[in-house]
């Protein structure tokens, strides 16, 4: 029989040391920017209170029981509490490690083992899925949608209308607009070109347009964060193996990325990979490179967006660019260059909107009560578009506004600075 590892060696594994599950001083700061302790007032359901259960775990107190593992399910990983925590809490691996260790104990479902290990590592078997899925969204048989089994329509809901194009990457680089100020590399990744392929060809008209010349490595993977977030370490450490030898390949002066999830797992790579003699230190070069696109842009002499695009648009904060990343100005520069963009801010921009990976399978309670909240937030402001940097935040907020009868849209920062550009067809090589 299997030895399952402790929390603390789940802990020395995934980066933070076992003494991380002290540091928090129970001051409560936290408890305002928890999604789920502001929904259920429950202590249990805070950063504050799930942190007294590792810690009870930890000592032998109390076991990983069906008493105690459901308010670690509960969590959405956003890592609110980590950007107003006083005491550097490093709350996200620490949820990471319990994460993997409740993984350990528990058999997987047939869906997330087909999820995490038969797809998200293979490109092709992912087109492949988007193709039948577009197939199946275009056909009479979508009628049967509602027929499904609950987490199979949920999932039907959640997923927008596929493009008529997919974003591949490709051998060949995209060459910049004018004179070459940078080269650098985009990521693909897992959902984005399949869902936002559009999106994609947007980023990459903007990189262009601002003199950069852009690679899309075709030996790159998904990031690894879905599976991180869900225990699967292994995988997770697999993938991010992938990315770091494709994308240091390349010689580029960046990594470009247009998800804020992958952005944020892949800054982190260098922890996840800290215990590996041959990654370790080319994980932490790789991770020193990686800018969300918006970073990105806003360190370059920006090229000014010159069509006016008369709009009222509001700004959803994307958790892992927000918390994790700490980027949360940038995108609102961006916003603010663009003519005719009159941005209006949302009521609590940064709390999350329920979509954090699967967790809208996974909870779905929960995650219908966050994104009933983020939509009333939305429609305030009388937006005609709502901006976010993130495929899975977009997919949730357009499914909610879909149910809420509303018209907003929902895009992409880069779809609407490319707009502004007047970018339009296929990104030229």
């Amino acid at each position: 029989m299997t030895k399952l590892p402790k929390l603390s060696e789940a802990l020395q594994a995934l980066g933070p040391s076992d003494a991380d599950l002290y540091k928090c001083v129970h001051c409560g700061l936290c408890l305002s920017a928890c999604p789920t302790y502001l929904e259920t007032g429950l202590e249990t359901e805070s950063p504050r209170g799930r942190i007294a259960l590792m810690k009870a775990v930890r000592e032998g107190r109390v076991g990983l029981t069906e008493q105690v593992t459901p308010h670690f399910d509960l969590c959405l990983q956003c890592r609110a509490c980590e950007a107003v925590c006083p005491s550097g809490v490093p709350y996200g691996r620490l949820m990471e490690a319990t994460r993997s260790q409740l993984a350990a104990r528990r058999k997987p479902s047939f869906a997330l083992r087909i999820a995490y290990r038969s797809l998200l590592p293979h490109p092709k078997r992912l087109y492949s899925l988007g193709w039948l899925l577009r197939a199946y969204q275009r056909s009479p048989a979508r009628a049967i949608g509602r027929l499904l089994p609950g987490k199979l329509r949920r999932l039907q809901e959640q997923l927008p209308p596929l493009p008529n194009r997919f974003f591949h990457p490709q051998a060949e680089a995209f060459a910049p607009k004018g004179a070459t100020r940078a080269r650098v590399a985009l990521l693909s990744g897992c959902v984005m070109p399949i869902v936002h392929g559009p999106t994609m060809q947007a980023a990459v008209r903007v990189l262009q347009r601002n003199g950069c010349e852009v690679v899309t490595p075709v030996a790159q993977a998904c990031c690894g964060a879905l599976n991180l977030h869900g225990g699967d370490i292994q995988q997770a450490r697999a993938l991010a193996r992938r990315n770091v030898d494709a994308f240091l390949d390349a010689d580029v002066e960046a990594v470009v990325v247009a998800s804020a999830g992958c952005g944020s797992t892949m800054k982190e790579y260098g922890h996840l990979l800290k215990d590996d003699p041959v990654y370790a230190e080319k994980a932490r070069r790789l991770g020193g490179v990686v800018k969300d696109i918006s970073e990105f842009l806003t360190t370059l002499p920006l090229m000014p967006p010159e069509r006016s695009v008369k709009l009222r648009v509001t700004y959803q904060d994307a958790c892992h660019l927000a918390h994790a990343q700490r980027i949360t100005q940038q995108p609102r520069d961006l916003l603010r260059r663009i003519p005719g963009v009159d941005l209006i801010e949302m009521e609590n921009a940064g709390l999350c909107c329920g979509a954090a990976g699967l967790y809208t399978v996974s909870q779905p309670e929960m995650s219908r009560r966050l994104l009933e909240r983020k939509v009333r937030a939305i429609l305030d402001t009388k937006a005609d578009v709502v901006v976010s940097s993130n495929p899975g935040c977009m997919m949730q907020v357009q499914a909610g506004l879909r149910r809420a009868g509303s018209s907003v849209r929902v895009l992409h920062l880069v779809d609407l600075l490319d707009e502004a550009y007047g970018g339009q067809g296929q990104p030229q090589t």
